[in-house]
């Protein structure tokens, strides 16, 4: 299959596979090579989704038949191909990489409970060893093992097995609990400790990342995990409460990168983008709980410290609002005089104000004693989670980003396609040559003034993906 070129007959090829699996279990070493290949296959973003899908129903039906070493060898070496395959992340192939996570993260809820647990508890553990590592090692270069895109997407991975298969309604139906649940709290220990590794303004679209993910496994599982803290230090910090400059630089794209170059910075564009990813993911981890009967308690912390913020930030509107003169700081600056992220998290503010009292009334109500453990976990549980306040917000919010979402992508390939036209254009005018022996011009594609990311080493060396627990 290694010499197979035409897609078609690659695809051909694997789904003829699946009738011969069976003849193949007593060759481990035939076997062991033949799952390596069609990995290899299925993390290639050059196939196209056919051929990847192909390839993955090969090692879906080796889980499924194979003894438990088989099925481990499989699991082990589809996480290898997993990991190799995400060194860059692009527009263009992020829909292959969210195939290859939610295809790979299906495999583990085809094995026995113990295969399962093993094998996600020692790769969550091959995660964890490469964080404290970071830490104890003073190096300038240390934290590259952990900040970089395999990392970040070796996370999201684990937080797409746990949201999975324990999810709290399958294991309801199942009448039992996932064995993978025990790993929930050291995924999200590795996870947390990993966005405050280096808590600087140019890698807080890493840190949106993962709250992301744990945000995916505290929605699936119904485990509480406080996301509202990582988030408040990025408002606390010094690109969001002084001034940016202004620029007409390209916004940074939050979805397909972990760093922002460092003539980002302190622009007005950068702090515009920040402050709307605090808003979302805010809003996204209290409409989580916006059913519940403790929400009015979880929220007004959060909201004494944004108001405390908005009050810092915003001095102008402050000292208009007392008919005084507002005051500067040290460095002569008063406020980041950005209404528009000021004004986002005002809104925010109000929907979780309505929420608490929405919640307060119907709490006077109730009947039973705060230890009626059955009475608290049974309150509101009718009613839909978008029929909240925050959660109406949250939806509203999600259907605005969708449509701009799609704007920006048929933006984007429309851009793509006159390039090409251009492309061509130009080709064919290198070629004609005039009467005096010149060749012709062609048209000067013009690019778009773009950021260069100074990207870092993203291979680990077979660190990550080697199996191994050596510390």
């Amino acid at each position: 299959m290694e010499s197979l070129s035409d897609e078609a007959t690659l695809k051909t090829t694997l789904s003829s596979l699946l009738a011969l699996l069976p003849y193949t279990l007593s060759f481990k070493k035939l076997v062991r090579d033949l799952s390596r290949v069609v990995v290899d296959i299925w993390s290639d973003s050059a196939h196209s989704e056919a051929t990847r899908i192909s390839a993955f129903l090969v090692l879906r039906r080796l889980v499924v038949i194979g003894d438990p070493t088989i099925r481990e060898t499989v699991l082990r070496t589809t996480y290898q191909g997993l990991i190799k395959g995400s060194r860059t992340t692009t527009v263009h192939n992020l829909a292959g990489l969210n195939l290859m996570k939610n295809s790979a993260a299906e495999l583990w809820g085809l094995v026995d409970a113990n295969i399962a647990y093993t094998t996600g508890f020692t790769f969550i553990r091959q995660l964890a060893i490469h964080l404290r590592n970071s830490i104890k090692n003073n190096s300038n270069d240390s934290y590259k093992t952990v900040y970089n895109r395999q990392y970040v997407h070796s996370l999201d991975f684990w937080s797409r097995v746990l949201a999975t298969h324990c999810e709290t309604l399958r294991e309801a139906t199942a009448g039992k609990e996932s064995p993978l649940r025990p790993l929930i709290y050291p995924f999200t220990q590795v996870t947390l400790g990993a966005m405050r590794l280096i808590p600087t303004a140019a890698y807080f679209p890493l840190r949106f990342h993962m709250v992301r993910a744990l945000l995916r496994v505290s929605a699936a599982t119904q485990t509480f995990i406080p996301l509202a803290t990582p988030l408040y230090e990025v408002l606390t910090s010094a690109e969001m409460k002084k001034p940016p400059k202004p620029s007409t630089i390209k916004p940074l794209d939050f979805e397909t990168n972990i760093r922002a170059a460092r003539a980002l910075l302190r622009t007005r564009v950068y702090q515009d983008g920040v402050g709307e990813q605090v808003a979302e993911l805010l809003a996204e981890f209290f409409a989580l709980w916006g059913r519940s009967i403790a929400f009015p308690e979880l929220a007004l912390p959060v909201v004494v410290m944004l108001k405390r913020w908005l009050k810092e930030v915003s001095p102008y509107s402050n000292a208009a609002a007392a008919g005084r003169r507002p005051r500067k700081d040290s460095s002569g600056a008063s406020g980041n005089k950005n209404m528009k992220v000021n004004g986002m998290v005002t809104l925010l503010i109000q929907k979780l104000d309505a929420n608490s009292k929405w919640i307060e009334e119907r709490r006077a109500r109730v009947e039973f004693a705060p230890n009626d453990r059955a009475g608290v976990e049974g309150f509101l549980k009718e009613v839909e989670w978008a029929k909240t306040p925050v959660g109406a917000f949250v939806e509203g919010q999600r259907k605005s980003r969708e449509e701009k979402k799609r704007m920006l992508e048929e933006g984007r390939r429309d851009e793509e396609k006159r390039k090409a036209e251009d492309r061509a254009k130009g080709k064919v005018g290198k070629v004609e040559v005039d009467d005096e022996g010149f060749e012709g011009a062609g048209s000067d594609e013009e690019e778009d003034e773009e950021v260069e990311m100074e990207d870092e080493d993203d291979e680990l060396d077979g660190e990550m993906v080697d199996g191994s627990d050596e510390e």
